[in-house]
């Protein structure tokens, strides 16, 4: 059996929502030292813009720091690239929990926040406070510490160990795994394995595995400039590179080669500031 009780690897939603770097004028992050959280985040928007999120696998409550009308929702992840509209000269700050996790502060079933943007103010009775403090404070590490002063002991929500597990090994895998496996290391079958996750996280096992492959694909495309599409589609358990690149351009909404352009061209790791 695998113990749940390991620590959590290193894994690619670390890295920020790719379209939101390149379509911002100044970005920031700071990782989170709660289980429940991947990272903080803020950034800055130069000119009005629909944006790309693409899937990762993880909810995020985005606050809008406008002085004159401050809004802040909870996001469920994407399961194709979906458009997300952001405002001219506004200042974002963002909370991105870990993949898989739902927050157990809100009135919000699992299935009815995947690919939904909801008001938080509307679907949780603990943000309002929250909310008007964060809004009125441009420091990342202040309206870190406001997060954490309010909800830190309603971070997690109710997850199973066997949906725990589903998660670990799919980030261990980077997204390269099959029900069989599962099945041999939780004991259950499928169908359990099937319905338990999905009740916890709003996807199947099979879907979030192939969400954490393409972050995978955009981890080594982010830090490797010489990649070769088919040793890479190989080392990620597809079947043949076509595969991989429709998958690819289903889920980013570009080609692998049209997306590793347009991050050297903007200087995609130059872009991002680590806290």
């Amino acid at each position: 059996m695998v113990n749940l009780c390991a620590p959590r690897p290193r894994h690619p939603t670390a890295y920020e929502q790719p379209w939101f770097v390149l379509n911002s004028s100044r970005y920031s992050v700071m990782p989170s030292e709660h289980p429940a959280i991947s990272h903080f985040y803020a950034f800055d928007v130069a000119q009005s813009t629909d944006v790309l999120a693409v899937p990762d696998g993880c909810v995020d409550i985005v606050f809008d720091c406008d002085t004159t009308r401050p809004t802040v929702r909870i996001c469920g992840t994407p399961l194709e690239a979906q458009r997300v509209e952001l405002h001219q000269h506004h200042h974002y700050f963002g909370v991105r929990f870990s993949p898989g996790v739902i927050p157990g502060f809100i009135n919000v079933l699992a299935a009815d926040l995947t690919e939904q943007e909801l008001d938080l103010l509307k679907v949780s009775g603990f943000a309002q406070r929250m909310f008007e403090n964060i809004v009125q404070t441009p420091r990342l590490e202040e309206q870190m510490r406001l997060f954490n002063d309010y909800l830190a002991p309603r971070l997690m929500g109710r997850t199973s160990k066997l949906t725990a597990m589903v998660i670990q090994q799919a980030l261990v895998h980077r997204g390269d795994l099959r029900i069989q496996q599962l099945e041999d290391l939780s004991g259950y079958t499928s169908r359990t394995i099937h319905r338990q996750f999905s009740q916890d996280t709003g996807m199947s096992p099979k879907i979030f595995c192939r969400i954490i492959r393409c972050q995978a694909a955009l981890e080594t495309l982010n830090t490797q400039h010489d990649v070769s599409f088919s040793e890479l589609a190989l080392d990620l358990g597809f079947s043949d590179q076509s595969h991989f690149l429709r998958d690819f351009k289903k889920l980013v909404s570009t080609t692998p080669c049209d997306y590793q352009r347009k991050i050297v061209q903007n200087a995609y790791s130059d872009r991002i500031s680590f806290a």
